[in-house]
């Protein structure tokens, strides 16, 4: 069954890169991955109870993957709404593409494996 997903990922990632989705997202992701939000993320992640998953994107270790049935239970409907009047696009088609991409733009975003704290 693994097997299955990881080729519909495969070809969801492909076709987000062609269509250009996925440097929508990026884009998006980009923007919205302040300190305070990444804060925001962990705060929303341990409610969830998903806590070790974003602390992996966070570490210098593996970043633990995470299912869209689970990024929905992160994310507040808010949070989906404001990306899909962001994109144009529904949540059923973002919301698989940013779990895809969302672990290693949080990485990106703490190279120091550490939130960074604000500049003024």
């Amino acid at each position: 069954m693994s097997g299955i997903f990881n080729d519909v990922m495969g070809k969801l990632s492909d076709l987000a890169s062609a269509s250009g989705l996925s440097q929508q997202v990026h884009s998006y992701l980009s923007q919205l991955l302040t300190p305070d939000t990444l804060n925001t993320l962990v705060a929303q992640a341990e409610q969830a109870g998903l806590g070790d998953k974003v602390r992996s994107w966070i570490g210098d270790g593996h970043n633990l993957p995470i299912s869209t049935d689970e990024l929905r239970s992160l994310l507040s409907s808010q949070q989906v709404q404001a990306m899909v009047d962001k994109t144009g696009l529904p949540a059923a088609t973002i919301l698989p593409v940013l779990a895809h991409l969302l672990p290693e733009a949080v990485n990106t975003q703490t190279p120091q494996g550490t939130i960074p704290t604000k500049t003024a």
